[in-house]
């Protein structure tokens, strides 16, 4: 006897349906109506009928037939097809062998077409224009069975677990469940094969931005190249370079003392702390370095730096 894997569903054959699932994806509100695995006996005729939701039939066992308007269609193991609203359909399972079926019925909502404003800011623009995609074709899909080479079939199981578990996150894994059964569906129609240019970065920008933010978080301790590099997964050499080049000429070193020059100045102007310590908590390795660096870089020593800083603001006020 082969395991039917959907077997502990029948268990709580309502659990999912329990559930007042209404899902935000991209402009569209999904509300469920119904999620379950069923069972037609041998012989079993549901005639013609129509829904005013989409409704999702997937035959994980057993076989029978369909007939969607006017056409007849043969049901096995592995198939699914897909009911849009209005879409009259008829249902039997084989005289001699029983047939299940995992069902999901959503009512989809845009809220665009509704005269409620497009909240852009509210959702990801790319899984906004994936959801407009998926129900675009959602409402053009062919009126004919289809094999589950997606995989669509194992997210219901995925749910019914997720609501059984009740573990942390389980309510957000149903959700994701449902909207995957939706691509994976609509994948399965997609012969067009087509190839999607997702997001990408600038990962020289990218790079130097984390590097830059690496240096600035860690400016005060032992930091060299190599730490930079490691923290980027990349060659000194490589890092060496993306500073040259997007960082005015400037090496690493010169990088990191001018970021602690600045630390100093900005605390000998706001701050009644001793040179030494302020060299220390600036990365310096002690007062005499920084007086060295500092009447290099400025032409004045710290403590003169301060005085005249002092100054120009008294005169300010």
């Amino acid at each position: 006897m082969i395991n039917f894997p959907y077997e502990v569903m029948r268990e709580r054959q309502d659990a999912l349906e329990r559930l007042e699932l209404r899902i935000r994806w991209g402009p569209y509100d999904i509300h469920v109506l119904r999620f379950h695995l069923t069972q037609f006996p041998p012989g079993r005729i549901v005639g013609f009928h129509k829904h005013a939701e989409y409704e999702f039939h997937f035959i994980p066992q057993g076989k029978g037939k369909v007939i969607i308007a006017d056409q007849e269609y043969a049901l096995r193991s592995g198939m699914f097809y897909l009911t849009g609203p209005e879409v009259m359909h008829y249902q039997e399972a084989d005289a001699h062998e029983a047939m299940d079926e995992l069902c999901l019925h959503i009512d989809i909502i845009d809220r665009t077409e509704n005269g409620e404003a497009d909240d852009t800011a509210s959702y990801d623009d790319w899984e906004a224009a994936e959801a407009r995609d998926c129900m675009d074709k959602l409402r053009t899909l062919p009126h004919f069975p289809a094999m589950d080479i997606h995989q669509a079939m194992p997210r219901f199981l995925e749910a019914y677990q997720a609501c059984s578990d009740n573990f942390v996150g389980s309510y957000t894994t149903i959700k994701q469940a449902v909207v995957q059964i939706l691509l994976r569906a609509v994948r399965a129609y997609d012969t067009a094969n087509e190839q999607k240019q997702f997001p990408t970065r600038d990962m020289k920008a990218y790079r130097y931005r984390l590097a830059m933010e690496y240096i600035y978080a860690n400016y005060d301790g032992l930091i060299t190249l190599e730490d930079v590099a490691d923290k980027l997964n990349l060659s000194s050499r490589h890092i060496q370079r993306l500073f040259k080049e997007l960082h005015h000429g400037q090496t690493f070193s010169r990088i990191l003392e001018d970021i602690r020059l600045a630390v100093v100045c900005r605390e000998l102007k706001n701050s009644e702390q001793s040179i030494e310590k302020i060299a220390k908590l600036s990365g310096f390795a002690g007062g005499n370095y920084l007086h060295a660096v500092f009447r290099k870089k400025f032409g004045v020593t710290p403590s003169e730096y301060r005085k005249n800083s002092r100054q120009k603001i008294s005169q300010q006020t």
